[in-house]
């Protein structure tokens, strides 16, 4: 997942930072309201972590800002502001779920995967061939074995299998996968893409590309 976090407390805000990365997201982390809306406005994110408590602002402003432009965005607000009154503001305001401070970083992540899982209609797997897509473990099995990959080419596949069907652009799948320090160019895209697809000879899967469209992930039928 691609995950925004918008805290400034620093230390609290690299803690998460880590703990994320280590569990295989894609994280931008920034800690003022201004610096969040313009990334939120521009940058698509599976979820984020929104700190009430910012410097230049309120953060329930920015998220009534992002649900009047049509963002569904799955958000969960981390705060100390844990009063039941404070907690249905926030959930009036557009947030889809409220964790007061302090808080388990397990517990966020499985709340992360929760929202997600929603979001995207509740599968908690994903089937194309032979792969099995597990949202709760958030890995990829071929049968009962992992499917295991170097850790941008699984951003790739499982980008494409979310939701399974559909086509993803070049732009829109650079553009997910890109962080601030980082991007994801078009030579490297496809450089991750052609591996990919000789990765998955003989999964029942494969990646075929739309010209002009983008990629889409599907079942391979010349493969049993």
């Amino acid at each position: 997942m691609r995950i925004l976090v918008v805290e400034d407390d620093a230390v609290l805000r690299s803690v998460m930072t880590k703990s994320l990365h280590e569990a295989g997201h894609r994280v931008d982390a920034v800690q003022r309201l201004a610096e969040a809306e313009q990334l939120w406005q521009y940058q698509p994110f599976d979820a984020v972590l929104l700190d009430l408590n910012l410097p230049d602002g309120n953060a329930l402003d920015g998220l009534r800002r992002a649900r009047a432009r049509g963002d569904r965005t799955p958000v969960l607000v981390l705060t100390a502001r844990n009063r039941t009154d404070e907690r249905i503001a926030g959930l009036d305001a557009g947030a889809d779920d409220y964790l007061g401070k302090p808080f388990d970083l397990a517990e966020v992540e499985a709340r992360l995967r929760a929202l997600v899982r929603r979001s995207q209609g509740g599968a908690n797997v994903v089937e194309v061939g032979r792969l099995r897509f597990d949202g709760v473990a958030s890995r990829i099995f071929l049968g009962e074995e992992a499917f295991d990959l170097p850790a941008r080419e699984y951003e790739v596949l499982w980008e494409l299998a979310h939701p399974p069907g559909r086509v993803v652009s070049k732009r829109a799948l650079s553009d997910k996968l890109s962080g601030l320090e980082d991007s994801l160019g078009d030579n490297a895209l496809e450089a991750f893409v052609s591996r990919l697809r000789r990765k998955l000879a003989g999964t029942g899967a494969t990646i075929r590309t739309l010209r002009g469209l983008g990629y889409l992930l599907e079942r391979n039928e010349s493969e049993p």
